[in-house]
């Protein structure tokens, strides 16, 4: 007898449970999940239709160059970090980081960058700094690609190699026409180029009296 009303236990607990995993599907067919702490080494974020918008990586799971949602010949990215993609599943912008010792003890890849890109074309607006053995500089750049493959810097803000504070103005071909630059040393001018990169003109302060 004990044994029979275990049996219709079991049944009638199934079938309630199977009721409400169905019906709860069907009510909330985006059934959010609620983490306190989770550890993962790449999530994915698709629109509904599988088109992939955006990569959250580590740098060993960071995707190459992904065009229409087709990734070209894999890449050795050493940065983690997001990538973007427009609508078409095409990658158009992205925040990386990294930063590490090589075997001589020397620092490399170390520093972020945060830019986006022209539609099929190359990154127009770059937020970058980088500060290792080979490169030193920060700063904004912004860029003209009219080709998609002929990119062409307008504007460069920042610090340079050498520890000069910059803006650097460039014409539609890219070439450097003004530049306003504070050193190190607080020595400031402002330099007009001709398209050979000449100085044609150069402002500079008054020396100040004795």
């Amino acid at each position: 007898m004990n044994q029979r009303l275990l049996n219709i236990y079991t049944i009638v607990i199934t079938a309630l449970l199977a009721i409400v995993t169905l019906t709860g599907a069907k009510s909330d067919p985006a059934r959010h999940a609620r983490f306190d702490e989770i550890d993962v080494e790449r999530i994915n974020v698709r629109e509904p239709d599988g088109t992939l918008r955006m990569v959250l990586s580590n740098h060993v799971r960071l995707p190459g160059v992904i065009v229409k949602g087709k990734e070209r010949a894999p890449e050795d990215r050493p940065q983690a970090g997001m990538i973007f993609y427009n609508d078409e599943g095409t990658e158009n912008g992205g925040l990386i980081f990294g930063g590490r010792k090589n075997g001589k003890g020397q620092v490399v890849d170390a520093g972020g960058s945060l830019s986006f890109d022209k539609y099929g074309a190359n990154q127009i607006v770059q937020l970058i700094g980088v500060d290792d053995a080979e490169n030193r500089f920060a700063g904004l750049a912004v860029t003209d690609s009219p080709t998609g493959t002929d990119v062409r810097r307008r504007i460069w803000l920042g610090r340079r190699d050498d520890g000069a504070a910059t803006l650097a103005l460039m014409d539609g071909a890219g070439k450097k026409r003004i530049l306003l630059q504070v050193g190190e040393d607080g020595a400031a001018k402002i330099a007009f180029l001709d398209a050979n990169g000449k100085v044609i003109s150069e402002i500079t302060p008054p020396q100040a009296s004795k």
